[in-house]
């Protein structure tokens, strides 16, 4: 069996399970330390700290609700439009041939944390799947978060100033 050390990962492992909500809790703290790349009225992005691929963001409404279902009209309007902005940013910054783009709406259907809804927003590039995850069970993901935060988070500035 071949080994492929991650140490940053230990930091995951370790870290005392939040008893609030992750997102309730991240917008509400320092964003750079929360990851939130951007604040809207009634939503914000956020880095996902376990991501599937480099760039990997949330968009997340504000109010601690579980579904789609239960927001406004304008929690809507303007989550749709930060998935789109986080695209442009993303693509900005990072240059992916495409996105996946979905919510999962409760437990059974791979909800994180089925409380809070989020949307995933998950850059992917020609041939980024190798052999690893489906061989090994293993995920390569070959930037530290914090470099990109920094990248999505000037791209992002960068458009809302124009």
């Amino acid at each position: 069996m071949e080994r492929i050390f991650a140490p940053w990962r230990i930091r995951y492992v370790l870290a005392p399970k939040p008893k609030d909500c992750v997102f309730c809790s991240a917008v509400k703290g320092a964003e750079k330390e929360m990851l939130v790349v951007y604040t809207a009225e009634k939503s914000f992005v956020i880095m996902n700290r376990n991501p599937y691929n480099p760039g990997h963001v949330m968009v997340c409404p504000k109010r601690h609700v579980p579904s789609i279902e239960d927001l406004s009209d304008e929690e809507v309007l303007e989550i749709m439009k930060l998935v789109n902005l986080s695209m442009r940013a993303i693509r900005r910054s990072m240059n992916p041939d495409g996105f996946n783009v979905g919510i999962n709406l409760g437990r059974v259907a791979g909800a994180g944390i089925a409380e809070h809804l989020h949307v995933h927003v998950v850059p992917r590039w020609n041939g980024d799947t190798s052999f690893m995850p489906v061989l090994a069970d293993v995920q390569i993901i070959p930037q530290a978060l914090e470099e990109c935060y920094d990248q999505i988070r000037v791209a992002f500035e960068s458009l809302i100033q124009k």
